[in-house]
């Protein structure tokens, strides 16, 4: 909360969180397809583990409900990012944090399930689950990641809390 003063009286301004929602609509033999968006608005498409009923390390699709987002600064995705955009613009990994069952859950660049270990994927083009011997794929993944990142990012520099809500909508 931030403190305000007007007219000699101090009043607390509540701030709202940041809302981040994935809308899953594709779930596939290997992977998931979804919705990315921020405060109601698409901002990517995204590509996450299939899922399973019971875990299975790096196999597994995060499990519905509502978390908080932090940035994470050690690890080497931290370190790699670090190195491929500065630190101009890469402050840490943007973590999905208390998962059951699941840890260092990332949002991160990539094209289809063998690049993500548990972690939801972005990208702005999105190629069917459901074509039989085919899976899903994501295109223009650094692109969608450059552009989300930075939104995300700069209110959490702002000490803006931010959450992500993970649902499906029809699969």
């Amino acid at each position: 909360m931030r403190w305000f003063r007007w007219k000699k009286l101090w009043f607390k301004k509540i701030i709202e969180p940041m809302e981040v929602d994935v809308l899953r609509y594709s779930g596939g033999k290997r992977d998931t397809l979804g919705l990315f968006l921020i405060d109601k608005k698409f901002q990517a498409y995204t590509l996450e583990d299939e899922y399973r009923t019971v875990k299975e390390y790096g196999e597994t699709r995060i499990p519905e409900g509502r978390y908080e987002i932090k940035l994470r600064t050690e690890g080497g995705f931290h370190q790699r990012y670090l190195k491929k955009f500065g630190d101009d613009f890469h402050h840490g990994m943007i973590e999905i944090c208390n998962v059951p069952k699941f840890t260092y859950v990332l949002i991160h660049i990539g094209n289809d399930e063998d690049d993500t270990a548990g972690c939801l994927l972005l990208g702005f083009t999105v190629n069917s689950n459901k074509v039989k011997g085919k899976k899903g794929w994501l295109g223009n993944s650094t692109d969608a990641y450059k552009m989300v990142y930075p939104i995300i990012r700069d209110e959490l520099l702002s000490n803006r809390k931010v959450f992500i809500n993970i649902k499906s909508i029809s699969l």
